[in-house]
Formats: structure tokens, C-alpha cells, sequence
């Protein structure tokens, strides 16, 4: 059975994979190199990132900073505990 966390992500990939033309990544942690969220992605030119939470819970802290860095630099951020209705907006707008 996946995990909390997992359904969510599995969520997240069922409504990205609606979008033709849609790039997104899920990067596999291995302990080397720059620590990032869960997705990284691009659509029609818009940068952006997704970090799933089981429900109810919230980034940590060295994610919060990663949040902010893509933030500063212009990307979108979505943090989805299981509701992906402000990401869908945010692409069918694009």
C-alpha cells in the first residue's frame, strides 16, 4: 500500500500528465549534490516546482528555503497535501 505521501504524489503526476507538451522531473534523492523539492517542471515556458506532503503537514525547514530561493528567482511553487486544484488553475492559465 503507498504511503500518505505517496497517493499525493501520484495525484500530482495524474494531472501533469494531461498537459501535451508538459516537462517534469521527480528527482531522485542519492545524498550528493543540491537538495530540491519533489517535482521540478516546466510548462509553456513556466518554470515550476511541486513538494508533496502527506495531508495535514508542512515543508521542512531546508525545504522553506528552497521555496523561497525559486521563488526569488521568478518560479512558481506549489506545496500539495492533497488537493491539486491551485496547481491546475495555475497551468490551465498558462
Amino acid at each position: 500500500m503507498s504511503t500518505p505521501e505517496g497517493k499525493v504524489k501520484r495525484k500530482v503526476s495524474e494531472l501533469l500528465k494531461k498537459y501535451p507538451g508538459m516537462y517534469y522531473e521527480m528527482p531522485v534523492p542519492g545524498g550528493y549534490g543540491k537538495s530540491g523539492l519533489d517535482y521540478f517542471g516546466c510548462y509553456k515556458g513556466k518554470f515550476f516546482s511541486v513538494e508533496t506532503k502527506a495531508p495535514g503537514k508542512k515543508p521542512t525547514e531546508r525545504q522553506q528555503l528552497t521555496i523561497a530561493a525559486i521563488t526569488r528567482a521568478g518560479g512558481a511553487v506549489f506545496v500539495i497535501d492533497g488537493d491539486t486544484t491551485q496547481l491546475k488553475e495555475w497551468l490551465d492559465h498558462q
